[in-house]
């Protein structure tokens, strides 16, 4: 094995650990919108993640940053001709996060409506964007390689960016969305106690199905249009079988096991995705222009460095990590908020 192909499953283990811890906070995010009906149910429901969601879009930037050292030809390609969704992610997980800390700065029901907002802005439409960007990134993007300038561009044409918005992508861009809600809402019945836990389980159990039906046609699709072999037709099947077995045991109540489903379900299906790019990690519309695994990554030199550094930095990352899961695995209830005066009681005159 190459360093190059190692640090194409390094990087696509990073976007799996993303998705797998930010997808519930994506879910608890949309869901407060959905099952927060009183105040201090979205405040449980905002307490659950407030001590993983900052530790959880590290791995966001770590991929990112990965992508930049390893394959600085793919990192080019994609930040600079889908700036735009890029920004747009980019802006949601900043008044994401500048609501999850200001939310509580005034006992003002408008002043916490406003934030809340924010917090479901910036929770679906990442989940949207990644969804329809991953989705492009197996179907393939309308880049050209510059033989000449020994350099991939994308075709800047409005043609090619509405291009970007075909059924398949849309498919990709609900799906995440979908399954986040699922993932999002079983995370909430293991979290908490009370009212918010078995409404939480009652809406798993209703977009369960969708989550599941969709997974099931996006999975078929990608494996039987873009699969690269039997890997992707394994990854479509464990895909489907974990969304279905995480749902069948939330109806049961087994709350911790169906959590273990959604993983699962949406680890098999990034795997999918990655194995449907392989040996590429910019697959272009045209097959001739492209970005092959070994024409984007960086000199052997700084891929050994990267390597040693990962060696030595990432088992502590990944310690504190489940150091944090671990002290934070309690359930919570509105029992264990503070008792304040609640901002749907405040005068409004």
């Amino acid at each position: 094995m190459t360093l190059a192909l190692l640090w194409f499953i390094l990087i696509a283990i990073l976007w799996i650990g993303f998705f797998v811890l930010e997808g519930f906070d994506f879910g608890v995010g949309m869901l407060v919108g959905i099952l927060g009906k009183k105040d201090k149910d979205r405040r449980v429901m905002i307490n659950t993640i407030g001590p993983l969601w900052d530790g959880n879009e590290v791995w966001l930037i770590t991929a990112g940053g990965a992508m930049f050292a390893a394959f600085p030809e793919w990192y080019a390609t994609l930040f600079s001709g889908l700036y735009l969704p890029l920004f747009l992610i980019l802006i949601a997980l900043i008044f994401r996060g500048v609501a999850f800390e200001y939310r509580h700065k005034r006992e003002s029901a408008a002043w916490q409506r406003g934030w809340d907002r924010c917090i479901i802005f910036g929770s679906f439409v990442p989940a949207l964007v990644f969804g329809i960007g991953f989705a492009n990134f197996v179907r393939g993007l309308p880049i050209v390689h510059d033989v000449a300038g020994r350099r991939w561009v994308m075709e800047g044409t409005v043609g090619n960016f509405f291009g970007l918005f075909m059924p398949y992508a849309l498919l990709g861009g609900v799906l995440f969305v979908t399954l986040f809600l699922f993932h999002g809402a079983i995370f909430i019945s293991l979290k908490t106690k009370g009212e918010i836990r078995f409404a939480a389980r009652k809406f798993a159990d209703r977009i369960g199905l969708v989550a599941i039906a969709l997974l099931a046609i996006f999975s078929v699709w990608t494996a039987a249009a873009y699969g690269n072999g039997v890997v992707s037709w394994i990854a479509a099947v464990v895909a489907i079988l974990a969304a279905t077995a995480g749902y069948l045991l939330i109806k049961r109540g087994r709350e911790g096991w169906a959590f273990t489903g959604t993983v699962l379900a949406i680890i098999s299906m990034m795997v999918l995705i990655f194995s449907c790019m392989f040996p590429n990690v910019v697959p272009a519309l045209d097959p001739v222009n492209d970005m092959s695994i070994q024409d984007a990554a960086s000199t052997g030199y700084t891929l050994r460095i990267m390597t040693i550094a990962s060696a030595v930095f990432l088992p502590i990352v990944l310690g504190y990590q489940a150091w944090t899961f671990w002290v934070f695995r309690k359930r919570i209830s509105t029992q264990n908020l503070p008792v304040v005066e609640s901002a749907e009681q405040q005068p409004t005159g």
